[in-house]
């Protein structure tokens, strides 16, 4: 995907992904026990108290602006104390599947919208918001998926490691945020995770007869 200046009518979807994501963590560490998300203001729709202002705002903006090929962000974690939660190391894991679950429902729910959005406003502002709320869903549900501290998928793979093996996963974090830029930024694990989510698009597209690119045939 490419992105360039006529993309900033998206940003609102990606911010509004970002939220869901988190809130989904927060929302399912709630109802494992763990109120910590709640007491602290995060449970909510309003975006402000989970943007990063770097993250969030000024990193994509700059990426939007300069064509960037790649486009990436990130909102603040949601606080989650897991010794809180009724089942700790099963409450983990549903906590973390959380937010790549709602990224992905989201993305079927933008696709099913381009559904039934007038043909006449395909080609306009409306399919643009569509086809970007399911390729940014798409994108944030598999990059999360990476079993990389702190993304989502590490804490799914912890689940099913030995102590000793976690603790090993726990020294990546040093040096995760250059494995993060690394996977989206630079061949081949670029290109696997380009092809993966143009996969990931397409099927969403297809669940309701349109086409990889969110037309109607």
């Amino acid at each position: 995907m490419r992105f360039g200046p006529e993309s900033l009518a998206v940003l609102p979807v990606c911010v509004m992904s970002l939220v869901a994501h988190e809130c989904a963590h927060g929302g399912m560490a709630l109802a494992l026990g763990d109120p910590t998300a709640r007491d602290q203001g995060r449970l909510t729709v309003n975006p402000l108290p989970h943007l990063d202002l770097w993250g969030s705002l000024v990193v994509p903006l700059a990426l939007i602006v300069t064509a960037s090929p790649i486009l990436f962000a990130w909102a603040r974690p949601m606080p989650v104390d897991h010794a809180r939660l009724r089942h700790p190391r099963r409450g983990a894991l549903q906590v973390a599947m959380a937010g790549p679950l709602a990224n992905l429902l989201l993305a079927i729910a933008f696709a099913a919208a381009a559904r039934v959005m007038p043909q006449v406003a395909a080609g306009g502002l409306m399919r643009a918001l569509m086809v970007a709320g399911v390729a940014w869903n798409c994108a944030l549900a598999l990059f999360n998926l990476f079993p990389i501290p702190p993304l989502d998928g590490a804490w799914i793979l912890k689940h099913f490691l030995k102590l000793r093996h976690i603790l090993a996963l726990q020294h990546f974090r040093r040096i995760a945020l250059a494995m993060m830029v690394a996977i989206v930024a630079l061949p081949p694990s670029r290109w696997i995770f380009e092809a993966s989510l143009h996969g990931a698009i397409g099927t969403c597209f297809r669940l309701f007869g349109l086409s990889p690119d969110g037309m109607r045939h």
